[in-house]
């Protein structure tokens, strides 16, 4: 039997956006549990005790979100205990080394900010107060010029997904000047899974192994000319995700070509079409394609 059609990017996918650097301000407002009082105050780092002029002795630290840990480059604020996602909050920190081992990008220089709430009402109250023009989404990332990124997500039977999907992104643009939206996507939904699993365990692997059968290679060149998050479709983060699982665990030339790629974003020098490259670098890239998600 066929595969499912893919669900469209609204329904199942968190989305990035890029809003003005004001809202960055609301990153440092705390959040109240239920049953709590709201009360802004100032920002400095987090767990960092609060000292007065008039005291040699610090105050104990007052936590401006209930829970609040590090992993890694991300500082993660929470509406609730962060026990239950220690897991995937200790992958956080494997994240970067992946990234930077298996893409050789730099590591990112900057922090980001993950903000976790307890349910979907009480997040989607949040973002509907302090982003009023952004839509409503299961995550949202946001960033601005060189201001922190910002992850907000609730929490859920699949969070840890969200989490690591929007991560990648945070770390990316951390470390890089910019990355085309499609392999931006690409990346994001290969990493999303599992480390254990990220070779066999996306949710995409079947239906790609499917479309390998009867021959068809989604083209590049049609990723590549997305401009922007509204023109993604379902199949087109599936066909990111292929195209990246083929440059990382296909061809060793294809692999060198992504890494070079990178490398010269990193460097801010022009990279030109990721599609060219890797036609230079394997002639028969098509070919090369089907044979790898024939026999994976």
């Amino acid at each position: 039997m066929p595969p499912a059609t893919a669900h469209p990017p609204r329904s199942r996918h968190p989305i990035r956006v890029i809003l003005y650097a004001w809202l960055l301000s609301i990153a440092t407002w705390p959040v109240a549990g239920e049953g709590q009082t709201p009360v802004r105050t100032a920002a400095r780092p987090a767990n960092t005790p609060a000292t007065s002029a008039t005291s040699a002795t610090p105050t104990p630290p007052t936590p401006r979100w209930p829970d609040e840990q590090t992993a890694g480059n991300l500082i993660c604020h929470a509406t609730f205990p962060l026990a239950p996602l220690q897991p995937v909050l200790n992958e956080l920190g494997s994240l970067q080394q992946d990234l930077v081992s298996q893409l050789g990008v730099p590591a990112a220089t900057e922090p980001a900010h993950v903000f976790l709430f307890h349910n979907r009402s009480f997040y989607e109250n949040y973002v509907r107060r302090h982003f009023p023009r952004v839509g409503m989404r299961q995550a949202l990332f946001i960033k601005e010029g060189h201001a922190p990124g910002m992850i907000f997500a609730y929490h859920h039977r699949k969070v840890d997904v969200d989490i690591r999907h929007e991560s990648t992104h945070a770390l990316l643009h951390g470390a890089l000047p910019m990355v085309p939206l499609w392999l931006d996507e690409g990346l994001a939904e290969y990493f999303e899974t599992p480390r254990s699993r990220r070779a066999e365990g996306s949710s995409h692997l079947r239906g790609v192994r499917w479309e390998a059968r009867l021959g068809r290679v989604p083209d590049i060149r049609d990723l590549e000319a997305l401009a922007s998050m509204e023109e993604m479709r379902g199949a087109d983060y599936r066909d990111a995700w292929a195209w990246v699982h083929f440059m990382l665990h296909g061809p060793e030339a294809a692999r060198k070509e992504l890494r070079d790629f990178l490398g010269e974003i990193a460097a801010r020098t022009p990279p030109g079409l990721l599609s060219k490259r890797l036609q230079r670098r394997i002639p028969r890239l098509n070919d090369a394609y089907l044979a790898h998600f024939r026999n994976f």
